[in-house]
């Protein structure tokens, strides 16, 4: 009896995912990966001020080079998810970073080059950008495809706790080796390490024939095979893809404020405090609140409240107490109440990730009838964006 053409798309589907050893052996590498994303990330906001003396930056030219890694971040969104679905999200990560590797490795020399430490820190911190875009549309494409649908979202969230490690161990290592050997070495260390992890994919988890097939594809100019288009219009006429749009907005704009000018408030603020200190305990603290708010989240619809229903207050904690707390942490004097204040709201900030699993919630609550894994990551990369 001939199988029909979705049930032979579904058989094919299921063949090309990971066994569970692989399964795990990549869930592992990715939360590493993840970790080492971010700390190549946090580098130059724990290293900032440091910078700015020995290069005589201002306030607003160190916000330049904070701010213009996000110029190239929103850039390459769309871009990692479409070629996560063409040539592999694996093989799109381990490019990528072996490319940002370098860059943060290369970044001492690259301000050492001329007296444009400025233009050369903008322009580096862009390359890191739009090469670090790629990276979460890349993974999306890659667990769609390659996990089965019912471990994705607890897959995705494990790997995603890569974030909250990477800048954990920054802050704590990096402002040791800030005040220890200089900041040069905080991105010696991130670039190298991140180095190290490509060479080990690379190595034990990929073939090197299908990194060329790979980069065959992209010099042809990704002549594979169409996917059904994506339903663009009915999409932006549904109000649960503006929520998330609105949601993605809000959560970024206070998580990578905090993230990029955390250590400059404290460093000016409270000149004697100790970096390990403020660069560490919030981030500590949002370890145990990401675990707490994803077990709190599935107690509740475990309980019968409705699932948008949990959603809607998880993102009131997320979103809206969260910023009381940040509200809270400009009008105060006291070195420890602004240490609470700070670790309060990224620790609340993390209800917010948890209920917003990223493409868990784009495939379950967007368009779920419509919308196949491989899509999820084109309208990820979107919402993102």
């Amino acid at each position: 009896m001939q199988q029909c053409p979705d049930e032979a798309r579904r058989d094919a589907a299921e063949d090309a995912q990971w066994s569970r050893p692989e399964c795990q052996a990549w869930t592992g590498t990715l939360l590493l990966g993840t970790c080492l994303l971010y700390c190549a990330r946090v580098s130059m906001p724990v290293c900032t001020v440091s910078m700015s003396q020995d290069f005589g930056w201002n306030k607003k030219e160190a916000g330049i080079v904070l701010s213009s890694f996000f110029w190239g971040y929103c850039l390459t969104q769309v871009v990692g998810g479409h070629l996560g679905d063409r040539i592999g999200g694996e093989k799109v990560i381990l490019l990528s970073a072996s490319a940002w590797g370098f860059i943060t490795a290369a970044t001492p020399l690259l301000a050492h080059l001329g007296s444009a430490q400025l233009v050369f820190m903008t322009f580096s911190r862009i390359l890191t950008g739009l090469l670090q875009g790629v990276y979460f549309p890349a993974l999306t494409s890659l667990l769609s495809q390659k996990v089965r649908e019912s471990e994705r979202a607890f897959t995705y969230s494990t790997v995603g706790a890569g974030s909250q490690f990477g800048t954990l161990v920054t802050g704590a290592v990096g402002s040791l080796l800030l005040d220890w050997y200089g900041w040069q070495s905080v991105f010696y260390l991130s670039g190298g390490l991140t180095l190290l992890w490509v060479c080990y994919v690379y190595r034990y988890l990929l073939s090197e024939q299908d990194l060329i097939l790979a980069l065959g594809v992209l010099a042809q100019g990704l002549p594979v095979a169409r996917h059904p288009r994506v339903p663009w219009r009915q999409l932006f006429r549904k109000p649960s893809v503006w929520a998330a749009i609105f949601s993605q907005l809000s959560a970024a704009c206070s998580f990578f404020i905090l993230l990029s000018w955390l250590p400059t408030f404290f460093k000016e603020t409270f000149p004697g405090s100790k970096g390990w200190v403020f660069n560490v305990v919030p981030w500590l603290v949002a370890i145990p609140a990401s675990l707490f708010s994803g077990f709190l989240s599935d107690h509740l619809i475990s309980q019968g409240y409705r699932t948008i229903t949990v959603r809607k207050f998880m993102q009131v904690m997320g979103l809206g107490l969260s910023s009381v707390f940040a509200l809270c942490l400009g009008q105060t004097s006291s070195f420890c109440k602004s240490v609470f204040f700070a670790s309060a709201s990224i620790g609340l900030q993390t209800f917010n990730h948890r209920t917003w699993p990223r493409p868990a919630l784009v495939y379950s609550s967007v368009w779920p009838t419509q919308l196949g894994p491989w899509q999820v990551s084109w309208v990820w990369a979107w919402v993102v964006t």
